[in-house]
């Protein structure tokens, strides 16, 4: 309970110094992170990548879903965060810039990723930036990959649907605030 507050006070803290960076005055809940983690089939997943990663509250209900024991690779921008990930999760590769996700992967040995799930907020990026992230995003996912991000808008939805085939959008009210689940497969 306490790291939960903590956790809360921490992201706050994080927004209220960058919210165009951070996104949300608090940290994603449980049931978005069970509503993104549901959409992926792990007994398919060798290799996916967190764009976001935050506090690791999406991070944290991966090993209880990880069937395969895939390889998991976070990106967080902000420093602090990025040391804490690393500390709470030393498995998990974690790099700084989702802007570099095909030169992090290269490093890694892995090729393609069968899903990459995102909480990164496009709706703040300039358009050259979600520009240069969804190139990196197509790239690195193998034809008929998932790509699950959630969004605080629908924003979001022409572009991701000019790159992807749309699969689903679910609602998820019970997040603060309410969040856009998208479920976006690559094509073959």
């Amino acid at each position: 309970m306490m790291e939960n507050i903590q956790e809360k006070l921490q992201f706050l803290h994080k927004f209220l110094r960058a919210p165009k960076q951070i996104g949300s005055i608090t940290p994603s809940s449980m049931f978005l992170a069970k509503k993104m983690l549901e959409q992926v089939n792990w007994n398919r997943v060798d290799h996916i990548a967190e764009l976001g990663a935050g506090t690791g509250a999406i991070t944290k209900y991966i090993d209880a879903v990880n069937l395969k024991d895939a390889n998991v690779i976070l990106f967080e921008k902000d420093d602090s965060l990025r040391d804490q990930l690393m500390r709470r999760f030393p498995a998990y590769s974690c790099y700084a810039d989702a802007c570099k996700l095909r030169e992090a992967l290269q490093n890694e040995r892995i090729e393609y990723l069968d899903c990459i799930l995102s909480g990164l907020p496009f709706f703040n990026f300039p358009q050259q930036l979600r520009d240069q992230l969804m190139d990196q995003i197509v790239t690195s996912l193998k034809p008929g990959g998932l790509f699950i991000a959630f969004q605080y808008s629908q924003q979001m939805k022409k572009q991701l649907s000019t790159l992807f085939d749309i699969e689903h959008v679910h609602y998820v009210p019970w997040n603060i605030p309410p969040a856009f689940v998208y479920v976006c497969r690559k094509g073959l």
